[in-house]
């Protein structure tokens, strides 16, 4: 099986053709499914419920203080995010080694993000908090060394034909780490034992460290040294490091209808433990064990169905219809515990927002790869893309902080208002324009 190598004249390309690649190409689906699914787990442990605990524990409990606190975080978090989401893709993609153009990045950022968690979970008390954000910013450096190469592979190595299928296993490994990062989490939350919360940033850096590893060793990439470097000439600098200006439309709809759904859901994430505690009135250890069922029903829900959406859309030819439908059901999901108030609701988000998430992260993760202006440039325009994802954890806490001001310091109005953006991803993405001929491995070679 050919891929990445030269073509018939001799000239390098930054992907795979149909032609090149006549079977699927499952190792590579395992290897980025194992990847996210060991990078993800841990961001989101530490996002979801980690981070807010700890805080609540040296500020004396939840309120406007956790808030503000998470608010600055996101703050700063996202213009760190911003700048080396572009720099470290663009970076990937002009890489040249012999263990090829992602490996070395995603190893090494593994490591480095694993330390820097480690260090996180060391933070106890007020006077160490300036300490607490630096090393926030590390990690958003760091673990965009993991992101956008590790999701760029499917770009680079696996032909169009075969993209449903790989996203549908790279959704899986998404799923379970987007959903079983916080139920690890919330097993580390304890009223007894408040510092609990530091063995879960302990247990959570492990996983971060053996991440990149583990995929670099399944996916074996080739060596990049034959491949031609990119002159950094005015016009190579712009390709290599700016948004992309050409042939866009559908890219930036891309981009926003993601964040606005990520939003949604990572805002409930985020504040899922104080709406359990302040909202519904549970003890921290009773809402731990409403987070762990939650995010129990929301993982198999959602395993189900990204193992089976990708293949649905390559059969049906669209992709837009599916995340918007996977949209709706978030927006659905996300009310129940608004309207009910009572902590089952949260068991019921989990199964409809679950399904919502299995068909999302399935079928967008193949909605990207089409609406790429640019395959020469695929780690860094995913990385932006990613920004939709990443950039939706650092700023939901930013958005959740002025809700709360706004809805009179309460958490169950937030959740109204949560289901409203999720609609609008919806109606973004319907915007997009497909070529549905080309959906399915029917492009032309």
């Amino acid at each position: 099986m050919k891929e990445n190598k030269p073509n018939a004249d001799g000239t390098w390309s930054a992907s795979t053709t149909n032609a090149q690649q006549p079977k699927t190409p499952v190792y590579i689906g395992i290897a980025v499914g194992l990847g996210a699914l060991l990078w993800l787990a841990p961001f989101m442990g530490l996002n979801s419920v980690l981070n807010p605990q700890k805080l609540a524990n040296i500020f004396g409990g939840p309120g406007s203080q956790v808030n503000n606190f998470l608010a600055l975080l996101g703050t700063l978090g996202a213009v760190t995010l911003t700048i080396t989401t572009i720099i470290i893709g663009a970076l990937s993609d002009l890489t040249r080694s012999r263990w090829g153009r992602r490996t070395p990045w995603i190893v090494v950022g593994s490591v480095l993000t694993a330390a820097v968690m480690v260090g996180l979970g060391m933070v106890n008390n007020k006077s160490q908090l300036p300490i607490f954000i630096v090393l926030w910013c590390l990690i958003q450096t760091f673990i965009n060394m993991i992101v956008a190469p590790l999701i760029a592979v499917i770009a680079d190595r696996v032909a169009p034909a075969h993209r449903g299928t790989i996203s549908s296993i790279y959704a899986i490994g998404y799923v379970i780490g987007q959903y079983g990062g916080p139920v690890i989490g919330g097993r580390f939350l304890s009223t007894a034992n408040p510092g609990l919360v530091n063995t879960g940033y302990y247990v959570l850096a492990i996983m971060m460290l053996i991440s990149g590893p583990v995929a670099a060793m399944i996916m074996h990439e080739k060596s990049s040294l034959g491949m031609p470097k990119q002159r950094l000439d005015w016009n190579g600098f712009v390709q290599a490091f700016i948004f992309p200006i050409h042939h866009v439309r559908n890219f930036y709809l891309a981009l926003f209808d993601k964040m606005m759904i990520n939003i949604a859901v990572t805002a409930f994430g985020t504040y899922q433990v104080f709406v359990l505690t302040s909202g519904m009135g549970l003890a921290s250890s009773e809402a731990g064990q409403y987070i762990s069922y939650m995010g129990t029903a929301t993982m198999i829900t959602a395993i189900i169905f990204s193992s089976t959406a990708g293949g649905v859309s390559d059969k049906i030819r669209t992709r837009k219809w599916p995340v918007a439908f996977s949209a709706v059901l978030t927006a659905i999901g996300t009310i129940l515990p608004f309207v009910f108030r009572v902590p089952g609701s949260m068991i019921w988000y989990g199964i409809v927002a679950g399904t919502g998430a299995g068909i999302f992260f399935s079928v967008d993760q193949a909605l990207n790869l089409e609406v790429l202006p640019n395959p020469e440039n695929s780690a860094k325009d995913l990385g932006i893309l990613n920004f939709a994802n990443t950039g939706a954890q650092i700023l939901a806490p930013v958005l959740g902080a002025i809700l709360f001001d706004m809805v009179g310091k309460q958490y169950m109005p937030i959740l109204l208002i949560l289901s409203i953006i999720a609609l609008v991803g919806a109606l973004l993405v319907l915007c997009i324009k497909e070529d549905r001929a080309k959906i399915g491995g029917r492009d032309a070679e």
